[in-house]
């Protein structure tokens, strides 16, 4: 710690508003002097919060008492480095919670949640092994931790799941996961919640035990004040202050005082009595209790820490920042320190790291302890994987059975005047000199294109069912449409006006659905072609005479009768596999993080790169067997084309499904609820599918659109799986490697906006 700063100095601070930085400082020094005198030399590892003027020497109990909502819990986050200081410095174990070597958060530290923070599906024997796995136990070790705990918690047997057991028992199961490496700092909130008396006593004396020889130092929080008692030191806070910090027997003896209740009754009087306005609730209870003064307190000092802007902030774990001493009125009352000289403060341990430190971005046992973790995770939630690895499965069957098929039974109403209907019906005959030749027409469409034709007798009843919605087009053929057919073909330009006229069936559409209507439009004119070659053939005419005078050649790549199916098969599957892998990745993250799990794994040490990696392993295996079903659903049971390299469309697959699960991610990471996941999630969904060129061309779209198109994930993925697919391409084409070039991308994007927001977003 630099040198106090002279008066001179110390009236410049006070001037510009910063008295209480110094102040604090000064307190701190006499903590750091008082814990040398009592515990030991500064070699000593201790706790000490420059700010709240907290120190926690090694080897002992600190009881941290207050109400809720006064900031033991973002205290104690603190402490274990899940939050950051706006202002002030803190010293754990010799070092600031989260610089390199400090083991905290880490090993050197057990940190037990006021949630349970466990796995329900998991059992007793299971969740301790995760733990002492993450600690690097061995499995004999952690074993003969359980059979301990067993019996020392009165837990039930080992194989029981968390999730069966009872409030009281999870609790326990949860202070056992935090005493089973036997860190150097235990970190308890509220650890006797729901625990019965005896077992209460017996925890405690178990918390003796261990800090006896100064092997361990505890930090609790209880709301049953008196139990701490045992405890070496406590720190009374309220309203984000410190009101005393002492020892229990000391406290009650200074204040004549029955209980620790009582002590923090006439602090909280005290601290009250330095607002400006006093309560009628203050004031009653003030005149009703005797209030001492505090030993080298003096008057109480209103002015010490009362500005909001000069207490020691804490930054939120959300981005939120959260103010221990926020509550304005409220005022320290810790007594006025001497100005003795006081010793410097541990320096900070800095390992000297080598080369090959820098390139260990995850330990093994950390990722052997998660993996494990997330595959036994699946295995006892079957249920669930059998129905995400089958939901792509069923979604694929759903899209090749409803999605590029040609329309059936599409209604037209016709009226045929060659016929007297209704009571003459057309029966169909291919012959030269047939009279009927509409009735030969109209049967061919309605056999070879599933066209449901209804006959009426007028044209005003044939529109009134297209007005009335029952049919989808109305024909209408003239009384003479056989002779001025042949008429037309046999006087070709000397064709009279009238036969040009009969010879004509008058269509009449509803167009809006305009795919029906494309669909009904190419089976009339193809039908016709093929009726009126196959009519020619029957006069021995030459059938090339019905012929557009354009030839169509083969195609180059496809069909000449392509179908949509095609078209979208890559884009879908494409679409299936990404959202599928952003809906299980973002599911499993949040799961954790909201039932604690996750902040709780990184108390213990895991780190971000450890976590997403243990995801990324696990969530590729399952990712892995719903692409091989996927596309032996899409490409070998309907036979869609498939005219390229299998490795190549199952990679790019693969890709596509490593990216959306790197979204996923950055969703769970951005996200702190399962709602605004599922709003991020659907709010990209429309525009991949809508501009991605999954279901319509990009050429389409408009010209600022397509810049847009061009850089989203599924975009040039989706071009060069058709091109493998359609055309048989491979990757020395342009647009088959920049579809995985670009996936490649967005992955190391999503992972590198995933890493720095697990990294920075605890404040």
């Amino acid at each position: 710690m630099p040198e106090l700063p002279t008066d001179l100095e110390l009236r410049r601070r006070q001037f510009k508003g910063q008295m209480s930085t110094v102040h604090t400082r000064r307190q701190q020094a006499v903590c750091v002097r008082r814990a040398y005198k009592r515990y030991g030399t500064k070699s000593n590892p201790y706790i000490i919060l420059d700010g709240l003027n907290m120190t926690v020497p090694k080897g002992c109990i600190y009881g941290l008492l207050g109400a809720s909502g006064c900031g033991k819990t973002t205290l104690l986050n603190c402490i274990v480095g899940r939050k950051r200081l706006n202002s002030g410095e803190i010293w754990v174990l010799g070092g600031t919670p989260g610089s390199r070597g400090s083991g905290v958060p880490g090993p050197r530290v057990g940190y037990m949640p006021q949630e349970i923070a466990l796995y329900g599906e998991f059992s007793i024997r299971e969740t301790l092994k995760y733990f002492g796995w993450i600690a690097n136990m061995t499995t004999s070790q952690v074993d003969a931790k359980v059979d301990f705990f067993i019996n020392f918690l009165m837990l039930p047997d080992a194989d029981r799941q968390v999730k069966n057991l009872s409030g009281g028992q999870q609790r326990r199961v949860s202070l056992a996961a935090t005493l089973i490496h036997e860190p150097e700092l235990l970190i308890l909130d509220e650890p006797t919640v729901g625990v019965d008396p005896i077992l209460r006593t017996q925890i405690w004396n178990h918390l003796v035990e261990i800090t006896k020889h100064g092997r361990t130092t505890v930090i609790i929080t209880t709301h049953y004040i008196d139990e701490t008692r045992q405890a070496h030191l406590i720190g009374l806070m309220r309203g984000g202050y410190f009101l005393a910090e002492e020892s229990p027997e000391k406290l009650i003896q200074q204040f004549n005082a029955e209980s620790l209740e009582d002590v923090f009754l006439k602090l909280s009087v005290i601290q009250n009595m330095g607002k400006r306005r006093r309560s009628s609730i203050a004031q009653t209870v003030t005149e009703n209790i005797h209030v001492p003064t505090l030993p080298g307190a003096g008057a109480v000092n209103e002015g010490a820490v009362l500005d909001d802007e000069l207490g020691g902030e804490i930054s939120g774990e959300f981005g939120d920042n959260v103010s221990m001493n926020s509550r304005t009125g409220r005022v320290s009352i810790a007594p006025e320190p001497s100005a003795d000289h006081p010793p410097e403060l541990p320096p900070e341990e800095e390992p000297e790291l080598s080369w090959k430190d820098h390139l260990k971005i995850v330990q093994m046992h950390h990722m052997h302890a998660l993996i494990w973790k997330n595959f036994l995770w699946m295995w006892r939630n079957i249920p669930m994987m059998l129905f995400v690895i089958g939901l792509p499965v069923g979604q694929a069957i759903l899209f090749c059975l409803a999605i590029g098929k040609d329309p059936n039974d599409v209604r037209i109403s016709v009226v045929n005047n060659e016929i007297d209907y209704p009571s003459e019906h057309c029966r169909a005959l291919l012959d030269c000199n047939n009279s009927r030749l509409s009735c030969t027409y109209l049967e061919y469409i309605r056999q070879n294109y599933s066209l449901d034709m209804k006959y009426y007798q007028t044209e005003e009843d044939a529109r009134q069912s297209v007005v009335r919605g029952q049919s989808w087009a109305v024909m209408v053929v003239r009384h003479n449409f056989s002779d001025s057919l042949r008429n037309r073909l046999e006087y070709g330009k000397d064709v009279d006006e009238g036969d040009l006229f009969g010879s004509t069936i008058s269509v009449y559409q509803d167009k809006s659905n305009e795919n029906i209507a494309t669909f009904l439009t190419r089976d009339l004119l193809f039908g016709f072609a093929n009726f009126f070659s196959s009519y020619l053939s029957s006069c021995d005419v030459d059938t090339r005479i019905a012929n557009l005078p354009i030839r169509w050649g083969a195609p180059a790549y496809g069909f000449e009768n392509p179908n949509f199916t095609d078209f979208a098969a890559p884009g879908v599957v494409l679409t299936i596999i990404f959202f599928m892998a952003v809906a299980l990745t973002s599911g499993a993250m949040l799961i954790e993080r909201n039932e604690g799990i996750l902040e709780r794994s990184l108390v213990n040490g895991i780190s971000g790169v450890e976590l997403l990696s243990s995801q990324i392993f696990t969530q590729f295996i399952v990712m892995l067997g719903q692409t091989i079903m996927v596309l032996l659903v899409v490409f070998v049971f309907f036979a869609l084309t498939q005219q390229g390299s299998w490795w190549l469309v199952f990679t790019i697959t693969l890709l596509a499904g490593m990216c959306g699960m790197c979204f996923g991610f950055v969703v769970s990471c951005s996200c702190d609820t399962e709602r605004t996941a599922t709003y991020m999630a659907l709010g990209s969904f429309l525009p991949i599918v809508m501009l991605c060129g999954i279901i319509w061309p990009i050429e389409a779209m408009d010209n600022y659109l397509k810049y847009i198109s061009s850089v989203l994930p599924l975009t040039q993925a989706t071009d060069s799986m058709r091109c493998v697919l359609a055309r048989g391409w491979g990757m020395s084409k342009p647009v088959v490697y920049q579809g995985f070039v670009s996936l490649i991308v967005w992955i190391i994007v999503f992972l590198t906006i995933s890493i720095l927001v697990l990294k920075f977003k605890k404040g």
